[in-house]
């Protein structure tokens, strides 16, 4: 495996390079990023759907329960029309999803750190990280859009450190692979 990576060290860095430039995007243009995002949703909704209707096809032909893959193939055609239709609906729903996800995980959070208290100590750790849970869902409620920003923000940062370390490995790998050839004559 090392030699096939040190052969193919460029392949690394254009990697590299095509995180760092999509990073860049993400953070420069954030509202192109989450249309994207929001298309190859509906993108893998309706190819899902297409997939499962087929499924339904060929298991009724061949006798077997077929319904489950009808509904959700119909459950993914309908989620991908809606995405096509209404991307920013959309986008604001499944932030609402992620917000909600949120405060109920800082109420756990919260109900965990008390139970904790009687076993271990800097209990109220878990406590705040369940307090910035639940202050992190009531912000998106609030205000959605910076909400959608920020996301896009840190899926740029992420971006740009994976493809920075990415590159930076292809040339190690690259100085690597330059090293081993000399060795070897």
């Amino acid at each position: 495996m090392p030699n096939v990576t040190a052969v193919n060290w460029w392949a690394l860095a254009i990697r590299g390079v095509a995180g760092v430039l999509f990073g860049v995007i993400a953070l420069l243009m954030p509202g192109v990023t989450l249309a994207a995002l929001t298309m190859l949703f509906g993108a893998w909704a309706l190819i899902d759907g297409i997939i499962s209707l087929v499924a339904a096809l060929r298991a009724g032909r061949m006798h077997r329960a077929w319904w489950a893959f009808l509904l959700e193939g119909i459950a993914g055609l309908l989620a991908a029309a809606a995405t096509f239709t209404w991307p920013a609906l959309t986008l604001i729903v499944l932030l609402y999803l992620i917000a909600a996800w949120a405060i109920v995980t800082g109420i756990f959070e919260i109900i965990a750190a008390v139970e904790f208290r009687r076993v271990i100590r800097r209990e109220w750790m878990l406590g705040l990280a369940g307090i910035a849970s639940i202050a992190f869902g009531v912000l998106l409620f609030v205000a959605p859009g910076a909400g959608a920003v920020v996301i896009a923000w840190w899926i740029g940062v992420y971006a740009v450190v994976f493809g920075l370390l990415l590159l930076a490995f292809s040339f190690r790998v690259r100085h690597w692979s330059h090293m081993s050839a000399g060795n070897m004559v």
